[in-house]
């Protein structure tokens, strides 16, 4: 294929960065409206945990295989793809009629959101050189983290004036115009891995094992949340035992093994998620149940780390081109582990602006940590493995949230049990916070060691 012009690197660029956009502002801005939804549809707490949770589902279990669709039949044809099904989903969403078709059509949005998250970053790296990739995907994860802030102030006023169906129907127009501007100014392909087959038995054992791990963990402590994570071990061994064998794997397995670039940014992705996505959900329920802000209040707090996160991703992304990615990237986990310590000192009374501080903190660590580990996983594979990288570490990335859940689960489970969250439980509480945030800055120290490990991106 042709090099990449300047127009071309442009539209790739700001499709992919709209669509990066998209998918974490409908996400956050759902979540607001769970209450409105329990009480339209008489959802019980199990019921509407899935209409969250089966957009995560989905997302996790079709990355990868809808990633090395990608490399093999076009990058852009499954990207758009991908946001037709979004905004078709959308669409649906806002006009379901019960809970359960709700959650039906969350599904379906978390596949074509797997297409985007698969293909957008790839078709970032696949047209600029490296020498420019890192502030390209810098610009990318910055998208991500405005839809992130964006995401529960607008949804709470949309919610609140024009019910929550009006979240699904405003992402309509941009899906709309993110197809129209890859129609009429994206004329490039790209399949590096063109004339390969789908290994569609290996797509089947790896969904199947990640549903049984994902589901496993957000059941624990119960017993059938440990069955589950055993299956989904089991699981793996058929998996990989397929993977070794078969021609053109969905999963290329030796690439973990010998590429230990890809495999250690892949490990510190998940640790990072996996030691931070539960710290809003975590604060939020501290900042209102403890410290008694109503949930504007509460937003306009938990609002400090993404936005420091938006100010700061692009600029590290550019550093990384300059600066190898390991050292940006270790440095950002060690500035995450220190917030995440800060956190594990809250009492009832600990001032406001402690944490904030901690909160700038994190948004800080995780913006120089984000961009630069994505250039570090794109830039340490081949052109035909571009879909499979971008899709793994977004796989990486929500594995992460939802391990990150369950932790914070589990804890509750250990010091409130069945209990609803309550100032009469505020003791055992303020426990289960402190317990998880210890647990969420030892796992980010460990993934220090993660990131350093990973060794150099250029020679």
């Amino acid at each position: 294929m042709p090099t990449p012009d300047t127009a071309e690197r442009r539209t790739v660029l700001i499709i992919a960065t709209l669509a990066a956009f998209l998918t974490p502002f409908m996400g956050s801005a759902v979540n607001i409206a769970l209450p409105s939804i329990a009480a339209e549809f008489a959802l019980d707490a199990v019921s509407l945990s899935f209409v969250a949770s089966s957009y995560l589902l989905a997302t996790a279990i079709f990355l990868v295989p809808l990633g090395r669709c990608a490399d093999i039949y076009g990058r852009k044809r499954i990207f758009t793809l991908g946001v037709v099904v979004f905004t078709a989903s959308a669409l649906l969403s806002a006009l379901a009629p019960s809970g359960l078709v709700l959650i039906l059509f969350r599904f379906i949005e978390g596949i074509g959101s797997a297409m985007i998250y698969g293909t957008g970053v790839a078709m970032i790296t696949s047209v600029f050189p490296p020498e420019e990739r890192g502030r390209a995907l810098g610009i990318n994860v910055t998208a991500v983290y405005v839809g992130l802030s964006i995401g529960p102030l607008l949804g709470g006023y949309l919610t609140e004036f024009l019910t929550w169906r009006s979240i699904f129907l405003t992402n309509i127009p941009l899906g709309i115009y993110i197809i129209c501007q890859v129609r009429r100014h994206l004329a490039g392909e790209w399949t590096d891995a063109c004339g390969e087959r789908l290994d569609i038995v290996g797509s089947v054992f790896y969904g199947a094992m990640l549903l049984s791990v994902i589901y496993g963990f957000s059941q624990l402590p119960e017993f059938a949340g440990v069955v589950a994570i055993v299956a989904g071990i089991a699981l793996s061994v058929v998996f990989y035992a397929w993977e070794t064998r078969v021609e053109s794997p969905v999963l290329n397995i030796r690439l973990l093994s010998s590429n230990r670039t890809f495999a250690f940014s892949n490990l510190a992705a998940l640790i990072n998620y996996g030691a931070t996505f539960a710290v809003g959900f975590l604060l939020s329920l501290y900042l209102q149940v403890v410290r008694g802000l109503d949930p504007g209040a509460a937003g306009l707090v938990l609002i400090t780390q993404p936005v420091i996160q938006a100010l700061f991703a692009t600029p590290a992304g550019r550093l990384s081109d300059r600066v190898e990615p390991r050292y940006v990237a270790s440095a950002g986990m060690g500035l995450t582990a220190v917030g995440l310590a800060l956190l594990t000192l809250l009492t009832a009374t600990t001032p406001m602006t402690w944490i904030v501080a901690s909160l700038v903190l994190l948004g800080f660590g995780f913006a120089l940590f984000s961009s630069p580990n994505t250039n570090a996983v794109m830039s340490s594979v081949d052109r035909s493995l571009y879909g499979l990288a971008s899709g793994m570490l977004a796989t990486m990335r929500t594995t992460g949230m939802m391990f990150s859940l369950a932790i914070a689960t589990v804890t509750f489970a250990l010091f409130i049990g069945s209990t609803q969250i309550g100032p009469e439980v505020q003791e055992p509480f303020m426990t289960s916070l402190r317990v998880a945030f210890s647990v969420f800055a030892v796992l980010c120290t460990m993934g220090i060691f993660a990131s350093l490990a990973r060794g150099r991106v250029r020679e």
